[in-house]
């Protein structure tokens, strides 16, 4: 009897248990991927057609790496904090900290940019679309990368804020006469944007235009100081300029004759030469070519404001204005005449 009831017992508990086991759900993992539900919506959400990934050519291996428009993206607009000065193409990439509406306008002014490489750059990058120098093409990080170079308390923060920039803008390019634009753009313009025709000359483009953008001096990007000795100074001319040669006891042996529409230095007279303000950047290595110049003594100081060619937009501008209320749309406008903001 004793041993019927224990059995009946047994059964009484396999009952009550065995629900209980297959029904209960694992407790989740706590992972220390920064991740964002955002980041799972991947290209594929979007159709871009024969744009639906990109062929990225990493300068540093030589190898050839495949990925989707939005996900290449992400590393663009987190971008690398080290700023190339004096490229022809993009300088510099915006940071993280800056407002949610400029981190959008930078979103798709570097898929406009990516879009405009790969149907008109060629076979510059062999079987790859674009590099990821920002001498050449467009700076690009990996996450790993990005991520390390983030205080730990930003980055799930900040990493987020891209994804999110980049998947709230999906599919969105700047177009003029229904083509992508080359959108070029820089990292403070100093109040002023300039034209491309003052900077690399050519015919230019009618969509870059040059335009006043308030709210620039806010920023440690707008004024910077480059201090040289007259032998310092002569040395640096003389490296492309062998004939090059100054009298400092002259009044006027520095003098800038013409300006730019934007505010930049278009002309200079230095010694025995006339030498366009920006090739006098390129030679000093100057921030911009918006500058003043004096002589103290033994020394040739410039004053330069802004930070970039001035071309397209202006980073600090784009937060500027998204501080002041700006959309991202209203950004690109400001700084991009006559375009529209469409689907690809």
């Amino acid at each position: 009897m004793k041993r019927f009831l224990a059995y009946i017992l047994i059964f009484l508990i396999l009952c009550f248990s065995i629900p209980i086991i297959f029904t209960s759900k694992a407790k989740p993992t706590i992972s220390n991927n920064t991740e964002n539900k955002e980041e799972q919506q991947t290209v594929a959400d979007y159709d871009y057609k024969q744009y639906n990934t990109v062929k990225l050519l990493h300068t540093s291996t030589n190898k050839v790496e495949e990925l989707g428009l939005d996900e290449y993206l992400y590393g663009v607009v987190s971008g690398a904090e080290k700023v190339h000065l004096y490229s022809l193409e993009q300088e510099a990439e915006m940071p993280a900290s800056f407002e949610k509406e400029a981190l959008k306008a930078q979103a798709v002014v570097a898929r406009t940019y990516t879009l405009y490489k790969i149907i008109n750059g060629g076979k510059k990058h062999g079987n790859a679309n674009i590099c990821d120098s920002s001498t050449c093409c467009q700076a690009w990080i990996s996450k790993e990368k990005r991520l390390e170079r983030w205080k730990e308390e930003n980055r799930t923060e900040y990493w987020n804020k891209i994804v999110s920039a980049v998947n709230e803008t999906k599919g969105k390019m700047i177009t003029y006469n229904g083509k992508p634009i080359n959108a070029f753009f820089h990292s403070n313009s100093g109040g002023y944007t300039e034209a491309p025709l003052n900077v690399w000359g050519g015919s230019g483009y009618p969509y870059l235009k040059s335009v006043e953008t308030s709210g620039e001096d806010a920023y440690n990007q707008y004024s910077s100081k480059a201090t040289f000795t007259k032998k310092e100074f002569e040395e640096k001319i003389k490296k492309v300029h062998s004939n090059f040669k100054i009298d400092f006891s002259k009044e006027e042996c520095i003098k800038i004759k013409e300006y730019t529409e934007g505010n930049r230095v278009k002309l200079i007279k230095i010694g025995n030469l006339e030498l366009s303000g920006v090739e006098v950047r390129t030679l000093l290595s100057l921030r911009s070519a918006n500058f003043k110049v004096t002589i103290e003594k033994d020394n040739i100081i410039f004053e330069v404001t802004g930070y970039g060619h001035g071309v397209g937009m202006s980073q600090t501008g784009a937060d500027s204005l998204a501080k002041q209320g700006k959309s991202y749309e209203e950004i690109i406008h400001h700084f991009y005449s006559g375009v529209k903001v469409q689907d690809i």
